[in-house]
């Protein structure tokens, strides 16, 4: 394992490990609201914290883009976007489906990501060239050459709803091709779940680089194919990602490309 990565899979455990911890007594966190349906609680900014001490214990020159902190550091060559708990609402709410999720970038380039699923110990982790694993063995996309026999997964806008009308185009035309549609709340963890075949596929609207930024890494090295709206590479940026096999991918583009205005395509 690559020492880059080995220290984001200890920093993505130990911020886990703390998340779990408090796991029953979030009647008694303190949780503020960043906007609509957008929420922050203690154990985001504990987890947080914890993923930056450890970083700097052992990259002290690194950039760091967290979350809750933003931007840290005055040199990007290497770059640290961390989500400490991708499913706040979730565990706000005690279901049991979030994660952590750290990536780093060298010279704006996706090298190496980890994601955790503490709930079921489950360490998602890839470095560019070198395949993904869970929990140190390797996991592939699935086979699922056909949209009519595939699970999708997706998540809901909650925050912003401009995009909302669009939104709904392209989950009435999936529900109606495919096998089913999963909105399980952790972008993170869906696009862990798309590269080891849990899922078959995953498109989401206007996600932030700390949610994507290691999952796409780790489907890419796991066989799999993540692109923008525009069938480009600009979805951390953009925020609009599709990610699947390379035979899916290119079937969900099809059915999305009538449904997207212009201004999706960019």
């Amino acid at each position: 394992m690559h020492p880059i990565l080995n220290v984001a899979c200890r920093a993505a455990t130990r911020a886990g490990d703390i998340i779990t911890r408090h796991m029953q007594q979030t009647d008694r966190l303190t949780i503020e609201k960043k906007s609509e349906n957008d929420y922050v609680s203690e154990i985001d900014r504990m987890a947080e914290d914890d993923i930056i001490q450890t970083i700097r214990k052992f990259y002290p020159s690194h950039a760091i883009l967290g979350e809750e902190s933003g931007f840290i550091g005055d040199n990007d060559e290497y770059l640290w976007i961390i989500d400490p708990l991708d499913g706040t609402t979730n565990f706000l709410h005690g279901f049991p489906q979030f994660s952590v999720s750290i990536a780093v970038l060298h010279n704006g380039k996706l090298m190496h990501g980890a994601i955790y699923d503490p709930m079921r110990q489950e360490l998602f982790s890839a470095s560019r060239g070198a395949g993904a694993q869970l929990n140190n063995r390797r996991i592939r996309v699935s086979e699922q050459r056909t949209l009519d026999q595939s699970l999708l997964a997706t998540g809901f806008p909650f925050r912003d709803f401009e995009h909302l009308d669009v939104y709904m185009e392209t989950l009435k035309t999936f529900m109606k091709v495919t096998s089913g549609i999963r909105r399980p709340g952790s972008a993170a963890l869906d696009l862990a779940w798309t590269a080891m075949g849990r899922v078959d596929g995953f498109w989401e609207f206007k996600l932030n680089s700390w949610d994507i930024a290691a999952g796409a890494l780790i489907v890419q090295e796991a066989g799999g194919l993540v692109c923008d709206f525009a069938g480009g590479e600009n979805f951390l940026n953009s925020g609009n990602i599709v990610a699947a096999n390379p035979k899916l991918l290119a079937a969900m583009m099809k059915t999305l490309a009538p449904l997207l205005p212009e201004q999706y395509r960019k």
